[in-house]
């Protein structure tokens, strides 16, 4: 799917998605990435569900964002409270949705000028 950008400066904003990939300001991403409006994209090392860890969302909290947008893959799969528990204990907000959704919802928060990060599964 194609989305259309909205001028939000340098920001980066999700501008395209598939099943396989995702674009932030129409550069093409294959693997799973953390995303943040003013931060470059991070690579995040997982490849499938299976592998999620508390380490994983921990390279989250040095960003400090009030709420990380978990994009859990093609479908809706809650990831367990103890992998998350170190983002809720510094008061971190983690809300869980498909990775279609997590895209969408982390352009509108990011255009709201939130301080939103997004962690997308993208699943080999």
């Amino acid at each position: 799917m194609k989305l259309h950008q909205d001028s939000s400066g340098a920001l980066n904003t999700v501008t395209g998605y598939g099943a396989d990939y995702v674009e932030i300001n129409l550069v093409r991403h294959s693997g799973s990435i953390l995303l943040l409006p003013d931060a470059p994209v991070v690579p995040w090392p997982i490849s499938s569900f299976d592998q999620l860890s508390p380490e994983l969302f921990a390279m989250l909290a040095g960003y400090a964002p009030e709420v990380v947008v978990f994009g859990s893959g093609d479908k809706l799969r809650f990831p367990h409270p103890r992998l998350t528990a170190g983002l809720t204990a510094k008061r971190i907000g983690v809300e869980t949705m498909d990775f279609k959704a997590a895209c969408r919802t982390y352009n509108i928060l990011m255009a709201e000028g939130r301080k939103v990060a997004a962690a997308l599964l993208i699943e080999a």
